[in-house]
């Protein structure tokens, strides 16, 4: 099993001292010497004050904070949770995404989602009933482009002739598919190479605009319809991270039980899930960083991953 942390801003107001760039090193820092596999940022350009107000979070902006993490890491992979690929012209994206796998040696992972938010999909000017259409199109943009010269491109959202954006990606970066939905799982058999599924009781399912997963019984559920559409396409599934999000238990939290949260992931694993996003508690860098020390010491190096190098 491998490990994602998520950047903690998941507050509004935030600490400041978590959007300071000595912040951002810090906790980048941290996540790789405590083991994680991967770390990452959240994507909200234009949230809403009513969302905020009502639960939501503040955000940086995913590509810059990740070029930035990437800069005081070697081994961390930078993958975002989840970039709204809507909001971004692809080509845009595909530039972005082509130049942090350069300038990071290759450590780039773009994990994906359609996006949720009316508001914001307002206010960037974006059609909201129409982002199923404009994924499916910008992810055959962005691979083309990440992988040819010349490109051409004919849908009904995007029209490219004759694009050649170099410098590419030395290797395609793995692209990750978030949802719950069959559609989701439909795109990475097309596009992807990895499902990003997460815990979404009823009411969060509705808000998300996601199918429920309240259980292990519907994960399985997807994981098995996930392996029927690979064998009908002819891709191999072993190829296919499975990395959820929403395992119970918070880091850095007075009741995390390391204990029993191991039990946890060693079910997950069972299951077919490979890699594990999460975030951390706490209200400071110095408690992130503490948390994610301790995560390592409790499950990482001790429980999970083997010997501390």
């Amino acid at each position: 099993m491998r490990f994602v942390l998520t950047h903690p801003v998941h507050t509004h107001p935030y600490h400041p001292e978590l959007v300071t760039g000595s912040g951002v090193a810090a906790i980048a820092a941290a996540a790789e010497r405590a083991g994680f596999y991967g770390f990452g940022f959240t994507d909200h350009p234009a949230p809403t004050q009513r969302w905020l107000e009502s639960g939501g979070h503040d955000a940086l902006d995913p590509f810059v904070a990740m070029g930035f993490a990437a800069a005081v890491t070697t081994r961390l992979r930078l993958i975002p949770n989840l970039v709204v690929l809507p909001y971004r012209n692809p080509l845009i994206v595909a530039k972005a995404g082509a130049t942090l796998d350069a300038l990071s040696g290759g450590r780039f992972t773009l994990a994906v989602g359609v996006g949720y938010l009316k508001g914001e999909f307002a206010a960037l000017g974006v059609d909201f009933e129409q982002r199923a259409g404009i994924v499916d199109e910008a992810l055959d943009v962005i691979r083309q482009v990440w992988t040819a010269d010349n490109v051409s491109f004919a849908g009904k959202h995007f029209e490219l002739d004759g694009i050649t954006a170099h410098p590419r990606p030395q290797q395609r970066p793995p692209i990750w598919i978030g949802g719950n939905t069959a559609a989701a799982r439909r795109r990475v058999v097309t596009h992807g190479d990895g499902w990003c599924p997460f815990a979404a009781p009823q009411m969060l399912a509705r808000v998300t605009k996601t199918a429920t997963m309240d259980d292990d019984t519907e994960l399985i559920a997807g994981i098995e319809d996930l392996k029927r559409r690979c064998d009908a396409a002819g891709r191999d599934f072993a190829e296919i991270d499975i990395a959820f999000n929403g395992l119970r238990g918070t880091p850095g939290a007075s009741n995390f039980n390391p204990a029993s949260f191991i039990a946890d992931v060693e079910r997950l694993a069972k299951i077919g899930v490979t890699v594990i996003t999460l975030s951390v508690a706490g209200d400071s860098v110095d408690q992130f960083v503490s948390a994610i020390e301790e995560f390592g010491d409790t499950v990482l190096w001790h429980h999970v991953e083997g010997t501390r190098p």
